[in-house]
């Protein structure tokens, strides 16, 4: 594998093509219009611009990319998260043109993409799933039924779903056929598709993901959990590993049914399985996703391991270079995503230029980064900017690091969820482990947020001032 092309930009771009340098791999960028001056098509050795600045005149055009990939001689093409990474017709054109796909073969990103279609799979692997029904449903009384047998409440969801699109939380029966036409209607709308099925709502779930990593020699390892709890529309924005709930036993069994999961469907590469775990830490698979998570760098810091560098040696047919017997988790590693998203206005995209962005530097605190000051954050793409990375011995450790990191990451230009995260961070709940998905809907509100963003403002103009009456005091000596 001499050349790789990375079919993404921003952030995850720069962190492929960092591990691919450091492995002596040439890396090609690719880039739209309005991303023709970006970092990441700097950090590249070769860049080629693929199409105007909507994603579906450029990162989507999955022929285009490929035909790009020959023209450069790119055996392999990393596709990151995001865009075509999961897409299986992609990964099939790809092999098909003899280039490598460093992810999962197309069968298992096509089962795994329809979360009815990964259910069936792994029912045979001894899998704990949420009581529900494992088929595509739009008949109402059917529903009913159904829900009348598991139990209210009920979550009825889209099949093809993701990011919290084609969702509905229904308490009572009177509400279920309004939710029900809601939920399919935004389903096709969003993926084309208004499969939806049914199953019980978890009421305090935590989100505990693992993971995975397997060869082409047969060989399935787990690289342990990341807690994911904290997030705002279905949408993770702080993830930590490892997670404070769960025993090492929890641990070991919740590792062994997700490799279980990735045997389920032939997997080969890096990949993450999703499971839900209730009060009574009993845990449910969720869904498997086929690539490499935005929140894989907090797994890397506790386990010391490149999962990148690990995906390309696997792609390369190398085997995998230890046994699970020989991964320990050491210290603790939190993640906040750092959106241009505006906090006090429901997390909407903020869109701007960059005025100021210098980023926190300093022992344990990594930024992946895929922007720079004086930079327009472009409307058409995710509103990520970076992703801020804290490890340390202990949790609290890294918690205070974080806070600190935060204070030291400079963005005038546009809102993002730096703020947000410093809340988080100092939140009881946060600190003494015992939050779950209903974080931000239990303790944050804009006001809360404001009242503290004043309160910290006044501390510090009041130590200014401190400060200054001090300097006044100082004599100044006459120079002679």
């Amino acid at each position: 594998m001499k050349k790789i092309l990375v079919a993404n930009r921003g952030e995850i771009a720069i962190r492929v093509m960092r591990t691919a340098r450091k492995m002596g791999i040439k890396t090609v960028a690719i880039y739209s219009t309005v991303d023709r001056n970006a970092p990441h098509v700097k950090f590249a050795d070769e860049a080629v611009c693929i199409g105007e600045a909507p994603s579906s005149e450029s990162y989507l055009l999955g022929s285009k990319i490929i035909e790009v990939a020959k023209k450069v001689k790119a055996n392999a093409i990393h596709p990151g998260y995001g865009f075509l990474s999961e897409n299986a017709d992609f990964a099939e054109e790809v092999e098909k043109n003899n280039i490598i796909f460093i992810g999962p073969k197309s069968k298992a990103i096509k089962i795994m993409g329809s979360k009815l279609a990964a259910k069936d799979a792994v029912k045979s692997y001894d899998i704990p799933m949420v009581p529900g029904i494992e088929e595509a449903i739009s008949d109402v009384a059917k529903a009913k039924a159904i829900a009348r047998e598991i139990g209210f409440p009920i979550l009825i969801k889209a099949s093809a779903g993701g990011g919290g699109k084609g969702m509905r939380i229904v308490e009572k029966e009177s509400d279920l056929e309004s939710q029900m036409q809601r939920a399919i209607s935004e389903a096709i709308s969003a993926f084309g598709d208004g499969s939806v099925f049914i199953e019980k709502y978890i009421s305090s779930p935590r989100h505990i993901e693992i993971q995975v990593m397997a060869d082409t020699h047969g060989n399935s390892i787990h690289l342990f959990e990341r807690e994911c709890s904290i997030q705002r529309r279905h949408q993770k924005v702080i993830e930590e590993a490892p997670s404070v709930v769960l025993s090492s036993s929890l641990r070991a069994e919740m590792g062994e049914a997700a490799v279980r999961v990735a045997k389920a469907c032939d997997y080969i590469g890096a990949g993450t399985v999703e499971f839900l775990l209730d009060e009574n830490h009993n845990f449910y698979f969720l869904e498997m996703n086929t690539r490499l998570q935005v929140e894989h760098p907090v797994t890397e810091l506790i386990t010391g391991i490149d999962l990148v560098e690990l995906q390309i040696k696997v792609a390369r047919g190398e085997k995998l270079p230890f046994t699970q017997d020989e991964l320990e988790i050491k210290g603790h590693a939190l993640e906040l995503r750092v959106y241009a998203e505006d906090p006090l206005n429901d997390f909407l995209p903020s869109v701007g230029h960059l005025d100021i962005y210098k980023i926190p530097s300093g022992n344990g605190i990594r930024v992946d980064n895929g922007f720079e000051e004086g930079m327009d954050i472009p409307i058409y793409y995710d509103p990520m900017l970076s992703k801020l990375i804290t490890y340390g011995k202990t949790r609290e450790e890294a918690i205070q690091l974080m806070s600190k990191a935060i204070d030291n990451y400079s963005i005038e230009g546009v809102q993002t969820t730096l703020s947000f995260g410093k809340f988080v961070c100092q939140h009881e709940a946060f600190t003494s482990g015992n939050f779950d998905t209903h974080f931000v809907k239990k303790y944050y509100t804009p006001d809360v947020l404001k009242a503290e963003m004043e309160s910290e403002a006044k501390i510090a103009a009041l130590i200014a001032l401190q400060q200054y009456k001090e300097d006044q005091k100082i004599v100044r000596l006459p120079i002679h």
